[in-house]
């Protein structure tokens, strides 16, 4: 972006649709390479930002074989940052709910963890920014373990104090208009201690609303799930739950027996909830015009500014969309590690930190009210009846284990 001052250089990995390496350039950051296997992330990436060097294989295990600082004009520790965050299917509680449920390091997937960590022993930044699904750093499954060891192997053998610290937080939190669980983590190299950037919008938070309320489209998607009929009959910021023996609508579902995402719909006094990336037909949020959100709907509550181009089919955008790390964020924890680092002159870091997030949307004086709620539809009234509720904390989907997948030792 012309006219921000650069405090340093960041290599991206897992680059996706360019939202981590979008919010760090607006903290101030200078790209010196992407590493993204996905050709469709591929085409984002192209399309907005042309002088990035997305390296030609984007594999990151791959890459961390043969890749060094001087392939990028740089020395050994002179990086300033390594972000990334590894594919977060292994780690993700949505997985609970497929046959295939996670199975955090022992996933091949997980690999790529490994691949990232050769790469910052290779390059010796000054700090590792990493930015995943809550699963990724806590649980049975995580990868901490991993992480930890890894980086202690790269103290004793470079002479380095990579210190890292990690906290799950919602995005909300720091005013991108989604809840979005994230665990954030930082390592810097010389031993100073990171800190997790505090909250800003814990209690006044950007809502759908502020994020939507002027979004023109010729076209808006319409819904296509059996279920979405139902739509119309559920309330603003309620799923199917409303349709439930415990609910105030109609007796259609059992109690918890479906997934939360379920017929849920936005409100707009409220920030959206987790944009999924691969969201089934009758899979919210959808919009409050009872209506699937369309793409440039997704990409504001995810924080992308209407000039970074979505290229593709739909459903390819979602899923990166899904998969994006919300910009605002990344901005917020870019500004935060600039100023933890003291990177740049203090002539030029001080006055910038103190600008608002170039990310950051207002919040709208006024929120109109709820949409009214219709009748319950008469198609949907054979499936009115009593219903089993789930049967209890613990009883749902059990993660996959070693034995049931073969590769127990």
């Amino acid at each position: 972006m012309p006219g921000l001052h650069r405090f340093g250089r960041a290599l991206s990995l897992f680059s996706g649709a360019g939202g981590l390496d979008l919010g760090l350039e607006r903290a101030g950051f200078t790209t010196v390479a992407c590493l993204e296997i996905d050709e469709d992330a591929r085409s984002v990436l192209a399309a907005n930002r042309r002088r990035w060097n997305v390296l030609e294989d984007g594999d990151v295990v791959k890459a961390a074989k043969t890749l060094k600082p001087s392939d990028v004009g740089l020395k050994p520790g002179e990086l300033e940052l390594i972000a990334g965050g590894p594919p977060c299917q292994p780690f993700s509680k949505a997985a609970q709910w497929h046959r295939a449920a996670r199975m955090g390091m022992l996933d091949p997937r997980a690999q790529t963890v490994n691949g990232m960590f050769d790469l910052v022993e290779s390059f010796l930044p000054r700090a590792v920014m990493v930015e995943n699904v809550s699963g990724f750093l806590q649980g049975k499954n995580s990868a901490l373990d991993v992480i930890t060891s890894r980086l202690d192997e790269i103290n004793q053998r470079h002479c380095t104090n990579y210190e890292f610290m990690w906290e799950i937080v919602d995005a909300a939190d720091y005013g991108v208009p989604q809840h979005r669980q994230r665990a954030i983590a930082f390592a810097f190299r010389d031993g100073l201690k990171p800190v997790i950037p505090s909250p800003t919008h814990a209690h006044r938070p950007v809502r759908a609303w502020d994020a939507l309320w002027d979004v023109r489209e010729d076209e808006k998607p319409h819904p296509s799930g059996y279920w979405t009929g139902l739509l119309p009959s559920i309330p603003e910021g309620k799923n199917y739950l409303h349709h439930t023996a415990r609910g105030e609508g109609q007796e259609v579902f059992g109690w918890r027996t479906r997934y939360w995402s379920f017929l849920l719909k936005l409100a707009k006094d409220r920030p959206s909830w987790t944009l999924p990336a691969s969201p089934g037909p009758n899979t919210g949020p959808f919009h409050w015009e009872n209506r699937p959100l369309s793409i440039r709907e997704q990409a504001r509550l995810q924080s992308f500014p209407d000039s970074w181009r979505m290229v593709g089919p739909d459903h390819i955008l979602r899923r990166l969309i899904g998969n994006a790390t919300p910009p605002l964020l990344a901005e917020v924890l870019g500004r935060s590690i600039i100023d933890q680092l003291a990177l740049g002159s203090p002539e030029d870091r001080i006055p910038h930190l103190a600008r608002r997030a170039s990310l950051q949307r207002p919040r709208r004086r006024i929120v109109p009210s709820p949409e009214p709620v219709d009748e319950f539809p008469e198609a949907f009234k054979q499936h009115v009846g009593a219903k089993a509720a789930h049967p209890g904390e613990g009883l749902g989907p059990a993660p996959r284990t070693a034995l049931d997948t073969g590769t127990a030792g």
